[in-house]
């Protein structure tokens, strides 16, 4: 595992999306186009802002998301709304956009694979995505065979939708973006042995080769 440690949320937000849009260009330069699938919730939004300035073809970029509440766009807890407001703008306003809660297998099957890159969140009860512990669909989202998966489970306020675990498993580009101390003590604890239903981000944690991690304070 590479961990990249940053001061700030500012140093962090610049350096992820420069990696991002990094993996985005040599994806394009060799093929025509290039997948992007992100998490929501407060942390990336700085990064998103610093990647939607970043200069590359956004219009052969389709971006979509890791997973999804189903709430209606309008509300705040909508990642779909998190995404237009602070990652398709400037630059990358360009860009195609797949809400993940209106999208089906087929709309997931068109996307350019595999991702070229994947940017996971994590919860201080060791979830990424929406692969939360105890949830009622979590072992079909860590094995497949689906795209999507939709989850219930205790730790997750309404019901969700989440890409299986195959479908990000093969980015080229693999992220896992965090922030704070009890954050960093939460990848502690699952860097630890242990069973990936308690902590399922070990599922990204232990791909080979490992995804990079981003943190700060």
């Amino acid at each position: 595992m590479n961990f990249h440690a940053f001061p700030g949320p500012e140093a962090l937000a610049a350096a992820l999306a420069e990696a991002v849009a990094g993996a985005l260009r040599g994806r394009l330069a060799r093929a025509p186009q290039a997948s992007l699938a992100v998490s929501g919730g407060t942390t990336p939004v700085t990064f998103f802002d610093a990647l939607s300035r970043e200069t590359l073809d956004w219009a052969r970029v389709a971006v979509t998301l890791v997973d999804e509440r189903y709430v209606p766009e309008s509300s705040p807890r909508s990642n779909a709304r998190l995404v237009r407001a602070h990652l398709l703008q400037n630059q990358a306003a360009a860009a195609a956009f797949l809400p993940l809660a209106a999208a089906d297998e087929a709309a997931l099957a068109k996307l350019p694979a595999p991702f070229a890159a994947v940017v996971l969140g994590m919860g201080l009860d060791g979830h990424t995505a929406s692969y939360f512990p105890g949830g009622d669909g979590l072992a079909a989202a860590l094995s497949g065979p689906h795209l999507l998966q939709a989850i219930t489970a205790p730790g997750a306020e309404e019901p969700r939708v989440t890409l299986t675990w195959p479908a990000l498993a093969t980015a080229e580009f693999l992220a896992l973006h965090i922030q704070g101390t009890e954050k960093r003590a939460a990848l502690d604890a699952a860097l630890q042995p242990g069973d990936v239903v308690a902590m399922p981000v070990r599922v990204a944690l232990r791909r080979q080769p490992p995804p990079e991690v981003y943190w700060c304070p």
